[in-house]
């Protein structure tokens, strides 16, 4: 593995060095696996950036976990060594506290509630610089759709069918504690691991959207899926701040301009692409969804809400985010 790693910095380094000059900068950009709408809109945003830069400011892409998990490609940016990458806002939380926000169960009502937010600057600009100090920096956000409990075997239509149940969580403190509060046994582990674990019955599920059971092909082995819809967490494109610094500043609004373009491209593709999925698992894979009552889920995790008020930073993004959905 650090033989591996140290390729991978010797390689991220020779093409940041032969690409470097005083005018031309090219963006090492990583990512895992992901789903088509939101690989296109990677592809959208370096189309963008080269045009308006005329040429500038390219992108090279290292996808498909080339570099390693999520985690790893934070840390890579951090260490100078990866200048982009798209992660989940769940495990940013671990990098700055308040992305937590995004993983509490039941904050957003819809996906029209979820987008008024996420588009409104004056509740994510502070979220995306929180990071700063570690040297990251959010430039937009990648719709990564409503995530619900799917199982190997047992069948949830209640929080009862979750006691005792092993599932799969991002690495996410607040996503650990809400497994827990509705009696399940969390387990957190990089995305790439879910499949074989399921299998080998380390986990008897995991919780995700429906493409984690067409592209990560999780429906050959879980053919389970409730519609409890406790979260969505939105993908977060991230920029090394040393890279950001590093640019003009006409770069920097390119940069910024097509980030933000490439997010309402992405949004026109997604649902479309959520329901293909989705048809494709019931015929191709046999999967039978399913559509407990969700109320008494919320019930279950009120305390987390109880609990936030103890977390001022926390508490207040909470309240604009509700706020937002009142005044609809």
């Amino acid at each position: 593995m650090k033989t591996k790693l140290f390729t991978t910095a010797l390689t991220l380094i020779s093409l940041g060095l032969a690409s470097a000059s005083a005018y031309a900068e090219n963006l090492r950009f990583g990512y895992a696996s992901n789903a088509t709408p939101t690989v296109e809109a990677m592809k959208k945003f370096a189309e963008l950036v080269d045009q308006k830069t005329k040429g500038d400011v390219t992108v090279t892409f290292f996808p498909d976990s080339q570099l390693g998990g999520e985690r790893e490609m934070v840390e890579l940016l951090q260490a100078g060594l990866l200048d982009m990458t798209k992660v989940s806002g769940g495990l940013m939380e671990s990098f700055a506290p308040v992305y937590g926000v995004f993983s509490m169960p039941y904050l957003f009502d819809s996906q029209e509630h979820f987008y008024n937010v996420m588009d409104n600057p004056k509740i994510t600009t502070p979220i995306y610089e929180s990071s700063k100090d570690e040297g990251i920096l959010g430039l937009t956000y990648y719709d990564s759709g409503a995530r619900s409990f799917y199982t190997s075997e047992k069948i949830i239509r209640n929080v009862e069918d979750l006691k005792g149940l092993k599932i799969r969580v991002m690495q996410s403190p607040t996503s650990i504690k809400m497994v827990k509060m509705l009696g399940g046994s969390p387990i957190a582990m990089g995305q790439a691991d879910v499949y074989s674990s399921i299998q080998q019955g380390v986990l008897d599920g995991a919780e995700n959207n429906e493409f984690a059971l067409t592209i990560a092909r999780h429906a050959e082995v879980a053919k389970h899926y409730s519609y409890d819809v406790h979260s969505r967490v939105p993908d977060i494109v991230l920029i090394s701040k040393a890279t950001m610094d590093r640019l003009t500043p006409d770069q920097r609004k390119a940069v910024k301009e097509a980030a933000q373009e490439s997010t309402e491209f992405q949004k026109k593709a997604w649902t479309k692409a959520v329901n293909d999925a989705k048809t494709m698992s019931e015929k191709q894979f046999g999967v039978t969804f399913y559509y407990p009552d969700v109320s008494e889920f919320q019930a279950a995790v009120q305390p987390m809400y109880d609990e936030l008020k103890s977390d001022p930073a926390k508490y207040k993004v909470y309240q604009a985010i509700r706020q937002q959905a009142e005044s609809k």
